[in-house]
């Protein structure tokens, strides 16, 4: 199963909703893609809906702390939101949830963004 990427803007924040599974195979591309939506449109924030994601990687974590410390830089802020549990794990063991907050839903994280969905 491959990776797919759905990205989505809504004021000045990025939605990326993954599904399948994140590895180093799909990692560069994802990278690639990420930066490119967030330059193009001159985005702050970004939300990370994780909901259809069934499997990640360290090289996946990688990208995530990535674009997390570019979002950082901007002065903006990462949301993570619908997690499966077996990422949630991953993040829990990578410590990911002590600088990137999540939410139950995108609705919420965009609420807490200041973002009406």
């Amino acid at each position: 199963m491959s990776l797919s990427v759905q990205l989505t803007t809504k004021e000045d924040v990025l939605l990326v909703r993954l599904s399948g599974e994140l590895d180093h195979h799909e990692a560069e591309n994802l990278k690639q893609e990420w930066q490119s939506a967030m330059k193009k449109s001159n985005l702050k924030h970004v939300i990370l809906n994780l909901e259809s994601l069934s499997f990640m990687d360290s090289s996946g974590l990688g990208v995530i702390l990535g674009r997390y410390k570019e979002v950082k830089q901007n002065s903006g802020e990462m949301v993570v939101c619908s997690i499966s549990p077996a990422v949630k794990r991953l993040f829990d063991m990578s410590g990911l949830f002590k600088i990137i907050r999540l939410e139950e839903s995108e609705e919420f994280a965009l609420i807490s963004l200041g973002v009406a969905s």
